[in-house]
């Protein structure tokens, strides 16, 4: 079965199975607790086909997630505007995503490096079953502009393959959750550049899964749609460090689609 079956399924299930509930904002959702996909990578960069993806927009996004920033201006210059609404009038959203991964505090005021440690551990302890980067600091939550979605993500090495799990615990299925699959399924391939490991899978395991109710009928139209052959997706150039990442590393191929659906998105 072509794994993006298993996205379509989720798409069908809230359908047919979630429960409608009120949100922060004015749309309600409909929604599912507890939900779980695999992809493995040698059946390709899995990136939906069912509807067009914007891969640059989601692969730079990634990077910035990456350098640990809390400034939107690098999004803002490639084209990324989802974000406007979150940030200050600085255009920072405070200690979000890339800032936990690279820039967790500790007590007494230090920092550490949760991505460059987990890379170190996969290096130098390979079965450690603690290689985890989170994004959820409970701490500092009334310092984030929105609280993490995408929470947290652990690593497994096995006869030299390297594996990821992403714990998500909230989800907007039809618009946010195919950036994440992209994004984190690139981090791995990363993640195992540096560290000299075959990228192999990526489990993605959510808490709360939801369509809004504004996003049925898109949800609907992509159901009717056959999956194409995932992408394969190169790394360009001998990169050896986590930060020597760019865009033009990566190179997608072989990437067919069906139209792109247009959905409203939703600012909580």
């Amino acid at each position: 079965m072509h794994p993006e079956y298993q996205y379509l399924k989720l798409l069908a299930t809230i359908l047919k199975d979630g429960k409608t509930k009120p949100t922060r904002g004015i749309h309600p959702v409909k929604s599912i607790f507890g939900y779980q996909m695999k992809f493995d990578l040698r059946r390709g960069f899995p990136l939906l086909t069912t509807k067009k993806m914007p891969f640059n927009i989601l692969a730079h996004e990634n990077l910035w997630f990456v350098s640990g920033s809390s400034n939107i201006k690098y999004l803002q210059d490639n084209g990324i505007r989802y974000w406007d609404e979150f940030a200050d009038k600085d255009l920072n959203l405070g200690r979000v995503y890339g800032v936990q991964w690279r820039h967790w505090r500790r007590p007494d005021g230090s920092e550490v490096d949760q991505l460059a440690w987990a890379i170190n551990e996969i290096k130098n302890n390979p079965n450690s079953k603690a290689i985890i980067v989170s994004a959820w600091n409970a701490g500092e939550l009334d310092e984030m502009r929105l609280p993490p979605c995408h929470t947290m993500y652990q690593f497994d090495v096995t006869k030299g393959k390297l594996r990821m799990q992403l714990y998500q615990r909230s989800s907007d299925v039809f618009l946010g959750l195919p950036f994440n699959i992209a994004q984190y399924s690139m981090l791995l391939m990363m993640v195992a550049q540096v560290t000299g490991l075959e990228a192999r899978e990526l489990v993605v395991t959510i808490g709360n899964a939801h369509l809004y109710m504004n996003q049925i009928e898109p949800a609907k139209e992509q159901l009717k749609r056959k999956p194409y052959a995932f992408p394969k997706l190169d790394i360009v150039g001998d990169v050896k460090d986590i930060d020597g990442f760019k865009i033009e590393n990566f190179e997608l191929r072989d990437y067919e689609f069906h139209p792109h659906i247009k959905a409203p998105l939703v600012i909580l």
